[in-house]
């Protein structure tokens, strides 16, 4: 199929990306994750920054499950892991027809053409997939975005030689996925407990849609149905439920509402007992320059750790 191999990484790009923060998420890792083979479970792995950050440095995995409730998200990691070589191809054909095409208005009736494509066509799989890929790295600042209707609405973005096909990123991928024989599913979160291993060790890692900072941020915003406060405490009523099995360890990232508003204690209220503590982030995914940069960002665990109990 293929023999080419280097890092593999984030295929696409995705709100809340885990990149830059993975430093520090290796830090706070449990310790016997480097002595005793384990399950690994991620209920929303979005772009895969901790996903394959895990599957490189931990041959010790036995297992690994991946959910996530978009299901064109979903599908295209099913097609990188089962037919990298047809996407790979479609993706090529994808790239040379659009940057043949030197005009910006041209550019820009071609990628409004394929975005209608992908949301109002019936295509098959892998089509959609290449797409979704496609409308990634050369809309607006590259990111997803849904309206109410599930709708892919982000505007065209003014890119002159952008990588529409990274034929090492995405075999570097499927090898991966292969490797360790990665399930891949699309549902609620809380359909990832049926895959705890009862007699043997779990690590959770729980990457969900952020909760805004403020009124009028649209930060969670990328899929259309809302990730609202009461679907926040679903997520920590889960969280206490796995901390319940003994054999599961847990770590989650969210936003730190209280830096912004110290009044706004929520994450401290619903996961008080858990370590939680604060560390810096970087966004870059914002239509407003002014407002990327530099914040904090909390980090909460079921596991000893350093930090004070919240």
């Amino acid at each position: 199929m293929f023999t080419r191999y280097k890092t593999a990484r984030p295929f696409i790009k995705w709100v809340g990306g885990k990149g830059q923060l993975l430093p520090q998420l290796k830090r706070n890792l449990p310790q016997e994750l480097y002595d005793d083979a384990f399950t690994y479970i991620e209920p929303f792995v979005g772009g895969g920054a901790m996903l394959f950050f895990m599957l490189q440095h931990f041959p010790n995995i036995k297992r690994a499950v991946i959910n996530d409730r978009n299901e064109n998200l979903a599908n295209a990691y099913k097609n990188i892991k089962d037919h990298a070589d047809e996407l790979v191809n479609r993706l090529k054909h994808i790239e040379q027809r659009y940057l043949a095409i030197k005009a910006e208005n041209a550019r820009k009736e071609y990628y409004l053409e394929m975005r209608r494509h992908f949301n109002e066509d019936e295509l098959e799989d892998i089509g959609k997939t290449a797409l979704l890929i496609f409308l990634n790295h050369t809309c607006f600042n590259g990111l997803y975005r849904e309206n109410s209707k599930g709708k892919f609405n982000v505007p065209f973005g003014r890119y002159t030689r952008p990588t529409i096909c990274n034929e090492e990123v995405l075999y570097a991928d499927s090898k991966l996925l292969n490797r360790y024989n990665v399930e891949i599913l699309n549902g609620d979160f809380r359909e990832t407990a049926d895959a705890i291993d009862k007699s043997g060790q779990n690590f959770f890692y729980f990457d969900p849609p952020y909760r805004p900072l403020s009124v009028t941020s649209s930060f969670n915003s990328y899929f259309k149905e809302d990730f609202n406060d009461d679907s926040q405490k679903d997520l920590a009523d889960f969280c206490r439920q796995l901390d319940r099995h003994g054999n599961v360890k847990w770590m989650l990232s969210n936003s730190d509402c209280s830096a912004r508003n110290p009044a706004d204690t929520f994450f401290e209220d619903i996961y008080k007992g858990f370590h939680i503590q604060r560390v810096s982030a970087s966004r870059m995914v914002n239509a407003n320059a002014g407002k990327r940069g530099k914040l904090t960002e909390l980090l909460i665990r079921n596991y000893e750790g350093s930090d004070p109990v919240c």
